[in-house]
């Protein structure tokens, strides 16, 4: 009898252990199917994404008449159509004229948001909050109720037709003073006051401590301030006038109006889409970390 329930018991706990093993083994499956068909998913949204793109670049290596509609795939490339948008227009002076909007406006706006942030966060001094969040209040105010204050002031002060003109309406970004302040209050407090025991000015401090440590931040507020002046039309049709000040937008439907082919219009959309494109790709990694901290800064 004693052997009879030996043998029973264990083979009983032999088929509690094949159950243990079958479930685990169920369960990894269900678990790699649900990933890899959530992979499928956003592979498929990426593609469709990217559809647009793939088109926008086709058109523009086809001659007029190769494209067989509707699967995009052309019967020859040609790279005639970015010869006309070189030859045929101002293209070089509006890039320049944007990389100039666009860079500036990053610079200087980073390093004032920078600035202010810092105040904000780790200075106390009257008027502080009230200060801050009336400031940030200017958020909620449509952009379209200022263009024709600031393009009075603009224009009274002498900024048409010039850089200083386009860039220092930009410069008081809300947005960007915002979103450093919530950055910079998660920086410990006692880095700040080791650097003061040391010696070190409010100026090193915010260039030695506060800058390097916010540069994930940065780099994200970079790209959308880029992206947002790159692809901007309204304030440079109002303040660039000439031809020589026009900057890729406005130059592109200057060039519409004209009535070019469609293959034209998009060698002239893909070349403005590259530099937003470069930019994105070498700070990429610090906005997906600058999008992860500062949502968690409280």
């Amino acid at each position: 009898m004693n052997i009879k329930s030996t043998i029973g018991s264990r083979s009983s706990s032999g088929t509690a252990v094949e159950e243990v093993v079958l479930h685990r083994s169920r369960s990894a499956l269900t678990k790699y199917l649900s990933r890899g068909g959530f992979y499928l998913f956003l592979s498929a949204i990426a593609i469709t994404t990217l559809v647009p793109f793939i088109a926008m670049v086709l058109l523009a290596a086809t001659p007029l008449g190769a494209l067989n509609l509707p699967s995009l795939i052309p019967t020859s490339f040609t790279l005639d159509n970015f010869r006309q948008v070189f030859n045929g227009s101002n293209l070089l002076r509006w890039s320049f004229n944007s990389l100039v909007y666009s860079v500036v406006s990053v610079v200087l706006s980073l390093f004032l948001a920078s600035l202010a942030g810092y105040a904000f966060a780790k200075k106390k001094f009257a008027g502080r909050d009230a200060m801050f969040w009336s400031f940030v209040a200017m958020l909620m105010v449509p952009g379209q109720l200022t263009i024709v204050p600031l393009f009075i002031l603009v224009s009274q002060a002498g900024g048409i037709d010039t850089y200083w003109g386009l860039i220092a309406p930009t410069l008081a970004n809300a947005q960007a003073v915002f979103l450093m302040r919530q950055f910079i209050k998660g920086i410990p407090d006692d880095l700040i006051e080791a650097a003061k025991l040391d010696g070190a000015s409010e100026f090193h401090i915010y260039s030695r401590i506060i800058m390097p440590l916010s540069m994930p931040v940065l780099a994200t507020l970079a790209i959308f301030i880029f992206l947002s002046h790159w692809n901007e039309f309204f304030w440079p049709l109002l303040v660039a006038q000439s031809d020589d000040m026009r900057t890729l937008t406005v130059g592109l439907a200057t060039m519409q109006a004209r009535q070019p082919s469609t293959g034209v219009i998009m060698a002239a959309a893909t070349f403005t889409f590259l530099p937003t494109f470069i930019v994105f790709l070498a700070l990429q990694r610090y906005l997906v970390q600058g999008i992860s901290m500062t949502g968690l800064k409280g």
